[in-house]
């Protein structure tokens, strides 16, 4: 049997394409803090909007 339910086969997406579909089509943004792709200010401004919205991360490890 050559076929396949949707989903299982081909090639898998990478994890920035899947963040950059999430963008276009459902206005949804997922950064890490680790991206070095952002300044220092971009990070910051990504970490205050996440305490904001969902509170402190436990500080039992620096992520920088």
């Amino acid at each position: 049997m050559k076929w396949l339910p949707r989903g299982y086969g081909g090639q898998r997406s990478s994890p920035d394409e899947i963040k950059r579909d999430g963008w276009l089509r459902q206005s949804l943004l997922a950064v890490s803090l680790d991206d070095q792709r952002l300044t220092w200010v971009e990070r910051e401004l990504i970490k205050q909007l996440g305490e904001k919205l969902y509170g402190k991360r436990p500080h039992s490890k620096e992520m920088r």
